[in-house]
This record gives structure tokens, sequence and C-alpha cells, in this order.
């Protein structure tokens, strides 16, 4: 028998979804605190997951996906370069241009840190009741699908130009 849900706004929607994220938030912080995770920066991890997604991307495409300025990014990158986390090289199809890749301390550390997250969410898990999870998971698989409209295609995968995350 389909579920009925009570009439609610978008407006109730997303201020709700706005204090789901200020949780994540506060479970993402203690990651601080788990010992066995590189000290990675939430603006740093962001640079991590647009690097991996689109492995060779340039600083420019880079700092467009971010919606960050070129010095602000640079000054991620030498840091992330620093940590040993991302590697520049010069471009293949551009000498001129400065291509970004993960290193394997990169990779390391997103895997460690989606490792650490995954596990906190099931904890959090373990406290909604079996029957409703399908309804919890079929619900973020919708938002997220939104979400990808709302950004755009050029936001989710490559484009046909350049790359931009």
């Amino acid at each position: 028998m389909p579920r009925i849900a009570p009439s609610v706004s978008r407006e109730q929607v997303a201020l709700e979804a706005c204090r789901l994220l200020e949780m994540l938030e506060v479970l993402w912080g203690r990651s601080g605190e788990a010992s066995s995770l590189p000290p990675v920066s939430p603006s740093q991890l962001r640079v991590l997951t647009v690097i991996e997604k689109w492995d060779g991307v340039n600083l420019r495409d880079l700092g467009e996906a971010l919606g960050s300025t070129p010095p602000s990014v640079s000054r991620l990158c030498d840091r992330l370069e620093a940590a040993g986390l991302i590697q520049r090289s010069r471009g293949t199809a551009n000498r001129r241009e400065v291509e970004l890749r993960l290193s394997s301390g990169g990779h390391r550390a997103l895997k460690q840190m989606r490792a650490w997250r995954s596990g906190e969410i099931e904890a959090v898990l373990t406290r909604v009741p079996e029957a409703d999870l399908g309804a919890l998971a079929e619900s973020l698989q919708t938002f997220r699908t939104a979400a990808r409209l709302h950004i755009g295609p050029e936001e989710t995968g490559h484009s046909t130009g350049s790359r931009t995350a």
C-alpha cells in the first residue's frame, strides 16, 4: 500500500534539508578527531574530489568548478601538493597549462575519508526503523537527481569542451 505523506511546502523541505546538512557538518567535523584521517579542510576536500573526477583538470577549469579565484585555487593546490595529495604536471594538449592529478596519497586520503563518513552514516542509520530505509534511500536518490539537474550537466560530467566540475 503506498504511503501517503502529509502535504509540505518546498520551503519546509528546504529547511529540513538545511538542518540535515548542519548535522552532517557536525559529523564531518568529528573526522578531525579520527587520528587515522589526514587533516584536510572542507575546501581542500572539494579540490580533491574535483581532481579525482576530472583527472588532469587545469587550474582555470578547477577554479571555475569551485567558483574560486585563480590565486586562491593556486594556494589550495600548493598546500595539497606540499601534503603529497596532488601532483602538477605540464599539460599534454597545451604545454603552457598545468594539469592536476591525485597522487597515491590523495587517492588514499579520499578512500579513508569516504570509509569513515560511510561508517558514521551507517551508525546513524542503525537508529532509523528498518521499514523506513527504502523510502529514505528513494528520497535521497530523488534529491540527488534534482540537484544534478539544477547544477547542470557540465557540472556533473565531462563537457564536450573544457573540463568543469
